[in-house]
Order: structure tokens, then C-alpha cells, then sequence
């Protein structure tokens, strides 16, 4: 404890470390602030009469959003659209040779263009989505919408806040990562999770004591989430080393000795996409929800769109698990250049022990990770549809969504990843880390290529 407190002070006796984290705690106060602020033309009190929570997915939507979708907000749609429309340009960046230019040749200008494209491609996937969104207002909270605005002002008003809603959203996220602690995008993502966990928790206890159970089931449950937290860590945390040596070199008056830090080894990460397979993949899970509020309400409560809006349906999980371990490998391939590690040890004049340099280190480097993706693929799959088991098992849905999956995962990775960077703040200044032991996976060993 007292080591923990220390570190806090060394936190807050560094000027810059401290600006960047009282920024970033500011921008996600006014995200938070926006999650309350009812669009125009709409009742709060109809919107307290209604269902509360949604059903199926629209209650994850809700959770991720941090209460602003069932609040009818202007952050009601969250970063959501944003994340859709990144899933879109990587996934052109396979297929179309003009997006392939732009990842792999034209370096940062092609990253400029890539953001700017990403940015545009989310105003129409907002519009869209808007609509849907409001559509869903009008036929779930009857009365919600006042009659004393003309319906075609509401419309079209609203369908340009929700917009810029999600623009100003996507904007604090980029200005958290330019200018604060940790990716922006995914700490917008984790505060609305952790607005929502407190009243999760408190409902499944009064669950437990009113359903049966009582507290010794709810002390089960808690021990039985901290288990699947250190798994995740695990997961999260899990590199595999491949040792490599440097070549001997002239050192001093004709001694040969090996050179500093002769011995290393380059940490390929179990888990190198991170979180991002999870989100992607429940943006994509969210399309069938937004169908959903286009076709009439029969359609919509029944047969195979009734599943996919549905996170604890079999065809829902059996989709999602799937689509995480293709976008894990997706998102590891894009992360993950082989080549670029061969020629980077060649350049530093090293090599891997018993692998020739050039194209048989790159084959090395991409059959390892192959190797070890497929394993951590599977077992973040499973992690994603850990909500669905528990809420078989009596728990509530909203703290099911805790449990595991998307909720559980981002928060890990989001915090691990926040505090590796004030632990590189900390390190940088000849500080103590956080930890006793360092944070392992992100800077651990030789770092090369892009990480997330």
C-alpha cells in the first residue's frame, strides 16, 4: 500500500503526466455530461414510463453507450458508428488495392487520407443509424415524441444531433489520445460500461436476496467474476518470446566481445488485436438491431432477427464467436508484420538462434504467430460469450454482461493499457512503476512495427 501511494504522488509530481490526465478525466466529464441531455421534442417522462433497459442487444447498445441510449441523448448512439465505419476501411484495405496504397505505402500521408475517409464514412453511417434510432423512440415509448413540434422538424433536427453527437464523441476520443492518457476511443467505450456496473451489482444483490441464494451465492458470483478477470488479464497479458542473439562485433583494440545486451528476445503477444476484434465484432452484431427498427414489430419479435437481437440466443453466440476469432486474426495480421521484424533484425546485425535471416525469419516470425493466435483466437471467443452461460444460470442480464464478453474485456484492456502508459511516464523519469512486477506485453522485450 505504501509503495501504491507513492507511485500516486510520483503521478502527480510529474506536470506533464498530471495536465494529460486531468485533461483527459475533463473530455470524458462533458462525454458523460452529453449522455444526459434529452433530444429535443422528447418526453423524459415517457421515457421513464417505458421498457427500461431494451431487450436482447439494445440493452448491451445501452451499456456501452452508458445509459444515453435508453435516455434518448445526444450521445445516444455512442462511438458506435465510428467504430463501425474503421471495420469497413480495414476491411477494404484487403480487397481494394487504392486502400492497400494507403495502409502499407504512403505511410503518414496514407494514414491522413485513411482517418479522413474513416470520418466521412462515419456521418453516413450516423444519418443511417439516426433514423433507425428515432424510429425505435416513436414505436417503443409511445407519447414520447411531442406533438407540438412538426414531425418532419423533429426528424430532421434530431438526425443532425444525433450526428454531431457521434462526431463530437469521435473528436473527444481522438483529442484523448493526441493529448491525454490512453486511446480515446476505447476509454469513451469503457466509462459509459463502468456508469452502468454499479447498478448492475447492486440489482443482482437484491436479486440474490430476494430469488434465493442469498448472500453466499452473491459472494460465489463476485469470486466467480474476479476468476474471469484474472483469466482475461491473463489472456490479455500472454506473450510468447523468441529469443534472439546479436552477431559479435570489434570492441576496443582487436578483442571480440559480444555487444550490450547480446541476449533478447522479441514478444510476440497471445493476444496482439487487443480489444479491438471484440469491438469490431459487436459492431457489427448491432446492424440487425438497427434493421430491426425498419421492419414491423411481428418480424422484428420473431424467427432469426429476433435471435440476432438477442446476446444470449445460440445463432447469436455461435455468429459472434465466430466473427471475433476472424477479426483477431484480421486485426493480428494487420499489427503483425513479419517481414518488417526480419529486416529490422538484419538491420541490427541479430538473428533468431537456428533460423536463417531474411525470408526464413520472416516464415518463422509468421508461423509462431499463426501458432499462437489460434489459441488465444479460441479463447477470446469464448470470453465473448461467457455472458450468455451466465445468464443461463440465473444471473441477471445486465450483470451477466459483466461477467464476461465485450464489457469485461474492453475494461481490461483499456485499463491495462492506460496504465502501462503512465507506468512508461513514470519509468521515463527514473520513477518506480505501479506495479512491483511490470507490466508485461506491451513493453516488455524488443517492441517493433505498430502496436495499438
Amino acid at each position: 500500500m505504501k509503495k501504491f501511494i507513492s507511485s500516486i504522488k510520483n503521478i502527480w509530481s510529474i506536470q506533464e503526466l498530471r495536465s494529460r490526465i486531468l485533461y483527459t478525466l475533463g473530455l470524458l466529464f462533458i462525454f458523460r455530461l452529453g449522455s444526459f441531455i434529452v433530444l429535443p421534442g422528447v418526453s423524459p417522462a415517457a421515457l421513464e414510463a417505458g421498457p427500461v433497459g431494451g431487450t436482447g442487444l439494445l440493452s448491451l447498445l445501452n451499456t456501452f453507450t452508458g445509459g444515453a441510449f435508453n435516455n434518448a441523448a445526444v450521445f445516444a448512439l455512442g462511438i458506435m458508428p465510428y467504430i463501425s465505419a474503421s471495420i469497413i476501411v480495414q476491411l477494404l484495405g484487403f480487397a481494394v488495392p487504392y486502400f492497400q496504397r494507403l495502409q502499407k505505402r504512403e505511410g503518414e500521408s496514407g494514414r491522413r487520407k485513411l482517418n479522413q475517409i474513416t470520418r466521412w464514412l462515419t456521418v453516413a453511417i450516423t444519418l443511417v443509424q439516426a433514423g433507425g434510432y428515432l424510429t425505435f423512440i416513436q414505436v417503443s415509448y409511445p407519447g414520447a415524441i411531442s406533438t407540438e413540434v412538426p414531425i418532419g422538424i423533429f426528424w430532421f433536427s434530431n438526425i443532425i444531433i444525433l450526428t454531431a453527437g457521434t462526431i463530437f464523441a469521435m473528436w473527444l476520443g481522438e483529442r484523448i489520445t493526441d493529448n491525454g492518457i490512453g486511446n480515446g476511443i476505447s476509454l469513451l467505450i469503457m466509462i459509459g460500461i463502468i456508469s452502468i456496473f454499479p447498478q448492475s451489482i447492486i440489482a443482482e444483490f437484491e436479486l440474490r436476496l430476494n430469488a434465493g441464494g442469498g448472500l453466499v451465492m452473491f459472494v460465489v458470483e463476485i469470486a466467480l467474476l474476479v476468476a474471469v478477470i484474472m483469466v482475461t488479464v491473463l489472456l490479455v497479458q500472454g506473450i510468447r518470446k523468441i529469443p534472439i542473439q546479436v552477431a559479435k562485433r570489434m570492441v576496443g583494440r582487436g578483442s571480440k566481445l559480444p555487444a550490450a545486451g547480446s541476449r533478447d528476445y522479441i514478444p510476440l503477444k497471445v493476444n496482439a488485436a487487443g480489444v479491438m476484434p471484440i469491438i469490431f465484432a459487436q459492431a457489427l452484431m448491432f446492424l440487425p438491431a438497427t434493421l430491426a427498427t425498419y421492419v414491423s414489430a411481428d418480424a422484428a419479435s420473431s424467427g432469426i432477427l429476433a435471435s440476432l437481437n438477442d446476446f444470449t440466443s445460440g445463432p447469436y453466440n455461435v455468429i459472434y464467436f465466430i466473427m471475433v476469432v476472424l477479426f483477431t486474426y484480421i486485426y493480428t495480421a494487420l499489427l503483425v508484420n513479419p517481414q518488417q521484424y526480419a529486416e529490422w533484425l538484419k538491420r541490427q546485425n541479430s538473428f533468431i538462434p537456428g533460423i536463417k535471416p531474411g525470408k526464413n525469419t520472416a516464415d518463422f516470425i509468421d508461423t509462431v504467430t499463426t501458432r499462437i493466435t489460434l489459441p488465444g483466437s479460441i479463447f477470446l471467443g469464448l470470453i465473448s460469450i461467457l455472458p450468455a452461460f451466465a445468464a443461463a444460470f440465473g444471473i441477471n442480464t445486465g450483470f451477466a454482461m459483466f461477467f464476461g464478453g465485450t464489457s469485461l474485456l474492453i475494461m481490461v484492456g483499456v485499463v491495462l493499457d492506460t496504465l502501462q502508459q503512465i507506468e512508461s511516464h513514470l519509468l521515463m523519469r527514473k520513477y518506480d512503476g505501479l506495479v512491483k512486477t511490470r507490466l508485461k506485453g506491451r513493453k516488455a522485450g524488443l517492441t517493433i512495427g505498430a502496436s495499438m
